[in-house]
């Protein structure tokens, strides 16, 4: 099975994009009421997506709420201890997701067809990467929320700036692609759009746990 169990030291503390399931709705806290289509039983099976934000309450994980269709978002805070399974980008890509669902319904859909072309250049690469959104959410579950219209959601991580070699290979395959590919790059400090960074922008969006941040070096410290 692709994922770790956290121990109590919380050793491997979840990051912005990983993938948690739960032991018990309860442990949930929400500033609004939960919509309609988050059960018990659809969060028993799918997992929650944890959030970029700065959250004053150490024991709590600022996380999202995902159904199958796109309009079905919410946004709410876990306990940490009520994490019972954690996936992250990059283990979907160390244990080749994408393989398992070959021969699957997945493989209908041009974000996945695009995920299975693309991986054996980026593995080649070096880089630390893998899939976020739609595609991450369906590999890691199996629940039927890709769409024929969803983008590849890819989180490259680099915390020191990209090679003229890497930005060029990460932008032809995004060229080369059958649908589009969102990348975004992880400098520790926060995420920022590569095709942002990559058509002439003097600043660019830095996602940070602070909130968004116009800056000319995305991997400079944030004081």
């Amino acid at each position: 099975m692709i994922g770790y169990h956290l121990p109590d030291a919380d050793q491997h503390a979840p990051r912005p994009h990983d993938l948690l399931w739960i032991t018990d709705p309860a442990a949930l806290s929400v500033t609004c009421p939960l919509p309609p289509w988050a059960t018990a039983a659809w969060l028993a099976r799918a997992p929650l997506v944890m959030r970029r934000e700065l959250v004053s309450d150490p024991d709590y994980i600022p996380v999202g709420l995902r159904g199958t269709h796109r309009s079905q978002r919410a946004k709410a805070y876990l306990a940490r201890q009520a994490v019972a399974r954690c996936v992250t980008p990059e283990q979907l890509v160390s244990g080749a997701a994408w393989h398992r669902h070959s021969q699957s319904r997945l493989c209908a859909f041009p974000a996945f067809k695009a995920l299975a072309t693309l991986a054996p250049s980026l593995l080649a690469s070096g880089l630390c990467w893998g899939p976020t959104g739609s595609v991450g959410f369906a590999l890691a579950s199996g629940l039927p929320v890709l769409r024929l219209e969803s983008d590849l959601d890819l989180i490259v991580r680099a915390c020191k700036p990209l090679s003229t070699a890497q930005t060029a290979l990460l932008l032809a395959l995004s060229a080369a692609s059958i649908c589009r590919i969102d990348i975004q790059i992880e400098t520790g400090h926060g995420a920022f759009s590569l095709s942002e960074w990559t058509n002439g922008h003097r600043r660019v969006l830095l996602k940070t746990d602070h909130g968004p941040l116009l800056t000319e070096d995305p991997w400079r410290q944030i004081a």
